[in-house]
């Protein structure tokens, strides 16, 4: 793959089951580099294997859900430049209808029982900003007063003036023409209809409000309540927890759902059971301290109404399921289905209030949302063929329904991860992969580290290292301890001791690949990160010099300036180094970086506010006041997320730049030498 082949991507949304159970409906996204944005339709899957077919031709829509009738399809649309708005259609096709016109967009929605009333989710600007004043703009606001520690997000920037809340509206009945409805006006009943109402969109009613954040809402299954997933206190510096409000529909104070344990305080997602006896709730411990997040698993609970009690379902030892909690559904037969990490892939499992837990889908498979309907389940998922298609689960395996990865296909074939246990230092297995390149090498190979820590790679397909591997280098990528998905123990093995176990662990593949793969040559070797995956090869090109370049992409590099810089400094970097300055001085790269002697490229975003710009800028700085090879490469307008979600042209740009850097250090036939200089000379370089 190459990185003008990056519009071929398509991947998909969590599907969304029609009642019937014979079709059901994702969102299909890819890279546009004409629009410079992501942009998707969504599409109708039958489940009889007939071919899919277009139902919307917005700019971008996504995350369809059917209502529980089966007669409408609710869906986000954005159009260029503008936020996502809540829609809905007629599920056998229509003129899709506009339902929210909300300043700063609609960020998750969810029907009713009775498909009379749409529950969502959607930022409330504080009076005269983020453009809810005509004619004042970011620069001339009124300051910022800042009280509190956690104010900020990156991706979203100041939270305090910009809380997410919760507001229901009634569904009109999309065969009226035009859509009347009540907004702006004194509040009425909600089959009333405002006189002179000019907007044609029903009237949303807020439900929340005051300083906390709320997400994921779900209605109860009599639909008089919805829940949420609430912030606890943001003011507060000794808890990260979330908890379980409840919500009624028409009036009324929000209430806390009390669990009762400690080893469900951050609560990630919730769902009533249908028949109403009480919640599955997605949920992680934060130990005694109440910010003890390093390594937690995420874990199923159920909590009972009669008797207020709450278990715990899934084993501690086995997946963690913090990969996509939204994705948590429960069927007609009430099964709770979530997604678990497990070793380097994501499975579907299934749990019954009473413990009973089966394994929905087996092997490599990176599963990556679910719908069931009576039975039936639909699944998005992604292999190392595939970014991501659409199947049915049945008999325990996955049956295609979708080819989305065809356009792929025209311009390039994959190339397969091949799964490998390599041994650490003192033993400790560590599982991965390596990507070979065509050919009979020997190979230039690069040792790619994942962010998190507490994250994973898989052996899906991955745009990283298809784009390496078809320029002709070997990829070799673990999951170190501290990694997802092989037990809390093992995520939980770097407390206090960054750049020990984990750096032996990557060293440790690394050498077990070498002596594994004949087709990689031990000679030339280079290494690269983003976040944490920045932070170890840092580290690592500090205490081995036997890589010919690295690449350092937005990485925490200084626990100590993280603290006031970084949205979560304030927990953060204390958590996994621990608080005492020396435990910090002892385990930052930047306190080593007098050690590096490798030629470095250095990758950040401007707008980086998990991994802050001077992170880079100060690496950066010391490298080369010490005389040694590198560069920094900035992209404006981006933040963390510009590897996965940043705009088109910028992850083209991405990419040239990176195998630039590998040409000029470890050039290979399909990424000459003579190619990094030419592309240095038409990139335009700050001097």
């Amino acid at each position: 793959m190459k990185p003008c082949q990056l519009d071929a991507i398509v991947t998909v949304s969590a599907p969304t089951l029609h009642p019937s159970g014979t079709r059901c409906t994702v969102g299909a996204t890819r890279p546009d580099f004409r629009a410079d944005a992501t942009v998707g339709q969504l599409w109708e899957v039958p489940l009889d294997g007939g071919a899919p077919r277009r139902l919307t031709r917005g700019f971008r829509d996504t995350a369809p859900q059917y209502s529980p009738d089966g007669r409408l399809l609710a869906f986000l649309r954005a159009s260029p430049g503008e936020r996502p708005q809540l829609f809905i259609v007629e599920a056998d096709g229509g003129e899709p209808r506009a339902i929210t016109d909300r300043l700063l967009g609609v960020e998750h929605f969810a029907w009713s029982p009775d498909s009379r009333r749409i529950a969502f989710l959607s930022r409330e600007p504080e009076a005269g900003r983020y453009g809810s004043m005509d004619g004042v703009g970011p620069g001339a606001e009124d300051p910022r007063l800042v009280t509190d520690l956690n104010y900020r997000l990156n991706g979203r920037g100041y939270t305090g003036d910009q809380r997410t809340q919760l507001f229901v509206v009634v569904v009109p009945d999309v065969g009226e023409e035009p859509f009347i409805a009540a907004r702006g006006r004194a509040k009425q009943a909600e089959s009333k209809v405002a006189e002179g109402a000019e907007t044609g969109l029903p009237e949303a009613r807020q439900l929340t409000s005051g300083g906390i954040d709320h997400e994921l809402a779900v209605f109860s299954s009599d639909g008089a309540f919805v829940y949420t997933v609430s912030q606890v206190d943001p003011t507060a510096v000794d808890t990260l927890g979330a908890h379980v409000a409840r919500t009624p529909v028409h009036g009324g104070e929000s209430s806390v759902v009390e669990l009762g344990t400690q080893d469900a305080a951050s609560v990630q997602a919730v769902r009533e059971a249908p028949d109403g006896t009480g919640l599955f709730v997605l949920a992680s411990s934060l130990g005694d301290s109440g910010t003890d997040f390093v390594g937690r698993s995420t874990h199923l609970f159920w909590h009972a109404f009669d008797d207020g009690s709450t278990v715990r379902l899934s084993d501690a030892y086995e997946d963690d399921f913090g990969e996509a909690p939204a994705a948590l559904r429960v069927g007609s037969d009430g099964q709770a289905l979530v997604l678990g990490r497990h070793h380097g892939a994501v499975r579907l499992v299934g749990f019954r209030t009473g413990g009973e837990r089966v394994i929905l889908t087996e092997g490599d498979a990176v599963v990556t949302g679910v719908d069931a309907v009576h039975g039936d389940i639909v699944v998005a998922f992604a292999d190392a063929a595939t970014p991501g298609e659409v199947a049915a689960v049945r008999n325990g395996s996955l049956e295609r329904l979708t080819d989305f990865a065809s356009l792929l296909r025209e311009e390039t074939l994959p190339l397969i991860p091949r799964e490998f246990t390599g041994r650490s230092a003192d033993g400790t297995p560590v599982h991965g992969w390596v990507v070979l390149p065509d050919g009979d090498g020997p190979h230039p190979v690069l040792l790619m580290i994942h962010g998190g820590p507490f994250a994973h790679y898989t052996g899906a397909w991955f745009d990283e290292a298809q784009v390496y591997a078809s320029a002709g280098y070997a990829v070799v990528m673990c999951n170190p301890r501290g990694s997802a998905g092989y037990g809390e123990d093992h995520g939980r093995a770097i407390k206090g001791r960054m750049g020990t176990v984990d750096y032996e662990d990557v060293l440790g593949f690394l050498h077990s690949a070498l002596e594994s793969f004949p087709a990689l040559d031990p000679e030339r070797l280079g290494i690269l990160g983003g976040s944490y995956g920045g932070y170890l090869t840092a580290w690592t090109i500090a205490h081995d010099h036997r890589f010919r370049a690295a690449i350092v992409e937005r990485g925490f590099l200084d626990p100590v300036s993280f603290i006031g810089s970084s949205d979560i400094g304030w927990f953060f970097p204390g958590e996994y180094t621990g608080w005492d300055p020396q435990q910090m001085d002892a385990q930052s790269p930047m306190a080593r970086v007098g050690q590096v002697e490798t030629p470095c490229l250095v990758i950040h975003s401007e707008e980086d506010w998990r991994c802050p710009i001077e992170q880079a800028q100060r690496y950066f700085a010391a490298l080369k006041l010490r005389g040694v090879e590198t560069e920094l490469l900035v992209f404006p307008g981006e933040n963390h997320e510009l590897s996965r979600s940043g705009t088109p042209h910028h992850r083209k740009q991405r990419f040239e730049h990176i195998l630039r850097w590998w040409a000029r250090y470890l050039p290979t036939s399909a990424n000459p030498g003579d190619v990094a200089e030419g592309a240095k000379a038409v990139a335009g370089q700050a001097t």
